[in-house]
């Protein structure tokens, strides 16, 4: 990782650790946007997280995919709920077109406009508090111009979803591939998650005491939380893969892995905490939930495989 990156990871970090605590993430979930507006506008103005992929001249960092996944890595390890990915998404689809709309553009990077993308109408992120909406069908993009946004239900409390349908739309152009973009980015942030949730459990483990001594000193468990730990290292080393080098087998790779290793450790998180971990009152249960909504958040596992298995028969 660059020193410019490392940089961007600490400063999103410190702002997450004094403004995002547990007690916060419950009340942005609960708010009217569903994230804390006040913290966004810290993350855009003393980080600059919305401009990080946007040129300069359109009012951005000029940076790359990779500094947005760093961003979102550091959210994620808090289930920071922000509309950070659906707003990075949309200015990538911008940016794709031959005159890109430098007005919305630079609104984005700001943080005054939210942008969503559209894969699936049923299940979009923040698209009922979206400014700028974008349709990618994996062929081409479509700005949404004018459309409807109701709230959807989810079994994840930190990620906001509606169902969004267009009344009016304009083309953008070709699709670049903005799924794959976007299976990388939540990648990235499924990593940052299940590091975390191995780093409370393993905490847990510690402080929580049977027999006069602490659980996580019998051997038992300290070989399943080792084989975590090798799990989201693994997952993460495919992730980082996938952000060097972005391309249609590497993002399903990338999405694989990620789930795969989150669901792991949110369902060891689950057992190794006990019943405590299924009250409101624990952060476990929102790891969890996050877990399994992520997985199929940009269709289930098994379309990844297919993907996969085309490529290789």
């Amino acid at each position: 990782m660059t020193e410019e990156r490392e940089l961007l990871r600490e400063t999103v970090a410190a702002l997450v650790e004094k403004h995002a605590t547990p007690e916060s993430v419950r009340e942005a979930m609960d708010s009217p946007r569903g994230y804390d507006e006040s913290l966004w506008q810290m993350l855009c103005e003393q980080v600059g997280v919305a401009a990080l992929v946007v040129p300069e001249e359109s009012g951005g960092a000029g940076g790359e995919v990779a500094d947005a996944a760093v961003a979102l890595e550091e959210l994620g390890r808090s289930l920071v709920p922000t509309p950070l990915w659906g707003t990075t998404l949309a200015e990538l689809a911008l940016l794709s077109a031959d005159e890109p709309d430098t007005d919305s553009l630079e609104k984005l990077a700001e943080g005054s406009s939210i942008g969503a993308v559209v894969f699936d109408p049923e299940y979009v992120v923040n698209g009922d508090v979206a400014d700028v909406v974008v349709a990618a069908d994996g062929e081409n993009l479509t700005r949404w111009t004018k459309f409807t946004a109701d709230p959807a239900v989810s079994m994840d409390p930190t990620r906001r979803l509606a169902r969004v349908q267009p009344a009016e739309t304009s083309a953008i152009g070709p699709d670049p591939g903005l799924l794959d973009i976007a299976a990388i980015l939540l990648a990235a942030e499924q990593i940052g998650a299940a590091s975390r949730c191995l780093d409370l459990t393993v905490q847990y483990t510690k402080d929580r005491v049977q027999f006069g001594r602490p659980i996580g000193s019998f051997q038992a468990l300290k070989h399943r939380m080792a084989d975590l730990y090798v799990a989201v290292q693994s997952a993460r080393a495919v992730v980082d893969e996938a952000v060097a080098d972005p391309s249609p087998t590497s993002a399903s790779l990338a999405r694989l892995a990620a789930s795969e290793a989150f669901s792991t450790v949110a369902g060891e998180a689950i057992q190794l905490h006990g019943g405590i971990a299924i009250t409101w009152e624990s952060d476990i249960q929102l790891y969890f939930k996050r877990a399994h909504a992520s997985a199929q958040l940009l269709g289930p596992p098994r379309e990844h495989l297919r993907r996969l298995e085309s490529d290789v028969f």
